[in-house]
């Protein structure tokens, strides 16, 4: 069976998903939307892709489609994946699965109530590097006693990974967070019991604060200090130092490096290098299974609820 694919959201990470795609036998995309035509119109033509639209309800409509990818603005994401799985439709959201808690407690209602697959895009599960690191924990090779995170961009302005204007505010909280207290958790195999943050002074422009710390303490008792940024001047991106009681190790995206800066070689770890090409096909594979995936809505609520916590904690503030 041929697994036919509606992408919404055909700008920076949309294209990565594209691209991923293209390696995964017998799944197809078929229809992609986007906020501008034109723009659109432009990346169909390039993948060979035949519907194009502006409204995610158009391609709903489409019997054949069996599921949707939404690499669409965060504040969409609940509202447009409850109306994938009231179509019909197996949905993948990107990360974050939304930045209200309640949103995201009523998609993973849905997705019960309907029996359907409903994952959310937390790629550092699928990074060959973090992969790597996961498999010494299962094991009982290494256990964490504390992560180090830094998520660094400089981003003043609404720009999205290719420099083009955004038609949203991104926030350092919600998103990219997110990925490192699902990250801990996961790995840690332990849920998250104390969290704390600190946030910097609001953007006046913006909205939103531009640099944030936070605390992260697991059942275990292993400990995560994150640092976020879109301030930094310098290397960009998120890096993960892996602190355990048999080695350290230093996570970048697909790379993974000891503490000493050693590479360790993680070709081998999986089919591909490519962390969202991966993801994508832990998402058809479960549809194709019929199984629930690795970070499925259900899975990763627990890190909204730590979000949740924190925002509160911060407006106190």
């Amino acid at each position: 069976m041929t697994i036919q694919v509606a992408l919404a959201g055909a700008g920076a990470f949309g294209i990565k998903h594209l691209d991923g795609i293209r390696n995964i036998p017998d799944v197809k995309v078929v229809s992609v939307v986007g906020r501008e035509l034109a723009k659109t119109q432009e990346v169909a033509d390039k993948y060979g892709i035949a519907h194009v639209a502006t409204d995610l309800a158009d391609s709903l409509k489409i019997k054949a489609v069996d599921a949707v990818i939404l690499c669409t603005p965060t504040q969409m994401h609940a509202s447009q994946a409850l109306a994938c799985l009231d179509a019909g439709k197996h949905v993948q959201v990107e990360i974050p699965l939304c930045d209200r808690l309640a949103d995201g407690e009523a998609v993973v209602r849905r997705q019960r109530d309907t029996g359907l697959v409903a994952m959310c895009g937390h790629t550092r599960r699928f990074n060959p590097s973090h992969q790597w690191v996961r498999r010494r924990i299962v094991a009982g090779a290494f256990h964490i006693q504390q992560m180090d995170v830094q998520t660094y961009f400089f981003r003043r302005t609404n720009m999205n990974a290719l420099g083009q204007p955004r038609s949203w505010t991104d926030h350092l909280l919600w998103h990219h967070a997110a990925h490192t207290v699902d990250l801990f958790a996961w790995q840690a195999q332990s849920p998250i019991v104390q969290a704390n943050a600190l946030q910097g002074p609001i953007h006046p422009v913006l909205g939103i604060a531009m640099d944030m710390s936070i605390q992260l303490k697991a059942a275990s008792g292993a400990i995560c200090t994150l640092s976020l940024s879109f301030n930094n001047d310098g290397p960009l991106g998120t890096f993960f130092r892996y602190i355990g009681d048999t080695g350290t190790y230093i996570a970048r995206y697909d790379d993974l490096f000891t503490g000493k800066d050693e590479k360790i070689d993680v070709s081998g770890v999986d089919v591909s290098m490519n962390g969202i090409e991966l993801q994508d096909r832990e998402f058809f594979a479960a549809i194709r299974e019929g199984r629930e995936p690795n970070a499925s809505v259900a899975q990763v609520l627990p890190c909204y609820q730590v979000l949740h916590r924190l925002e509160q904690q911060l407006a106190a503030g």
